[in-house]
């Protein structure tokens, strides 16, 4: 069953298209992330969903109502901010409670919903105390508190947790993903942060000027991107791109470039098959293997020239020819910088693109 319908939508400022024609179905219960960079139209959409903004052309529908030109609080919706925006003066409880009492909601009501609400962020023990008695993650678990006491069917995040430090990101990351399974309610979240969309998603709609590049499951956007694009914005570190050419030879493709000649009988093309021309070989960094005894389809000697340790993991950096290559490997095998090693790959793990217009091969 869908929860939210976009259909062929539109913004524009002005004469600036934000939104082109874009779709969207969102199933019920289900948790999409909107990844993209900034300016790519994910904020932008989200409050077209929530009412904020007016469409200049198509339709939203929110279980199964068309909300197109209805106020924002006739959606049935939930929203948290990137800003905490939680009124100073009043306490976590009054905050929690203001547009409950705006909405002439029962007075019992509202003391069941702030009771399982506390119960569910933790935030029981706060409940007396103002905002500026509370640390960033405690305003932010209020300002999805404000968002849970309505009792809505679809929830809506903007970046919420863009303005905490990393280990706060960390812990708060989790929370909305148990809170999501405990709840089972429809969420829509905003980030530019990969790693954000990766662990929380159920499908990612990966963004880029006003389009969905991509709409799919975190390990089918990793593992097989569209397009350039979607490859270079998903994984940290980004994917390693080399440029040649797709050539056929004795009637098996194979990727050519300055010191590199790789067979690609192992690659899955897209239904149209190898052809020849200018491409673009990517592999990421964790599919290069080094000082491994691996039958390679393809292996070469390559000098390391940088070494970044990370913990359990080590970055290293080396050039096939005069193209650039990052493989990730365990600190526990990290050469020394100016070591000769001996680097491999199946195309099995790669993706290949059309070097004009970065689609998928």
């Amino acid at each position: 069953m869908t929860s939210v319908s976009v259909k062929e939508l539109s913004l524009n400022f002005g004469s600036v298209a934000v939104l082109k024609d874009l779709n969207l179905d969102v199933r019920d219960g289900e948790f999409i992330v909107l990844l993209g960079p900034s300016g790519c139209g994910k904020s932008t959409l989200l409050n077209c969903i929530a009412g904020l903004l007016d469409v200049s052309d198509g339709q939203i529908f929110i279980k199964g109502k068309n909300v197109t030109w209805e106020e924002p609080k006739d959606r049935g919706i939930g929203m948290v901010f990137q800003s905490y925006a939680l009124y100073p003066q009043m306490s976590v409880k009054g905050n929690l409670t203001f547009g409950l009492k705006n909405a002439g909601v029962a007075k019992d009501e509202i003391e069941r919903r702030i009771a399982r609400t506390a119960e569910i962020l933790q935030i029981g023990p706060l409940l007396d105390r103002k905002p500026a008695q509370l640390s960033g993650g405690q305003r932010q678990r209020v300002a999805i508190g404000r968002a849970l006491v309505r009792d809505v069917d679809v929830f809506l995040f903007d970046e919420p947790l863009s303005n905490l430090d990393a280990k706060l990101r960390s812990e708060l990351r989790v929370e909305i993903k148990r809170l999501h399974q405990k709840l089972a309610n429809t969420m829509i979240y905003v980030t530019h942060d990969q790693i954000e969309a990766m662990t929380l998603a159920d499908r990612i709609a990966v963004m880029k000027d006003g389009l969905i590049q991509q709409l799919g499951a975190p390990q089918e956007i990793y593992k097989r991107p569209v397009n350039r694009y979607v490859a270079g914005f998903i994984g940290s570190p980004g994917m390693n791109f080399l440029e040649g050419e797709v050539s056929i030879r004795d009637g098996q493709p194979r990727f050519t470039a300055d010191a590199i000649d790789i067979p690609l009988a192992r690659y899955t093309f897209e239904k149209a098959g190898p052809r020849p021309g200018p491409a673009v070989f990517g592999i990421r960094p964790e599919h290069v293997g080094l000082n491994s005894g691996d039958d390679w389809p393809f292996a070469v000697t390559a000098p390391v020239e940088i070494v970044e340790p990370m913990g359990s993991d080590t970055l290293i950096w080396t050039k096939i020819g005069k193209q650039n290559l990052t493989i990730r490997v365990s600190s526990e095998r990290a050469p020394a910088v100016d070591d000769t090693v001996t680097i491999g790959f199946d195309p099995m793990n790669a993706s290949l693109f059309d070097a004009a217009s970065g689609a998928r091969l």
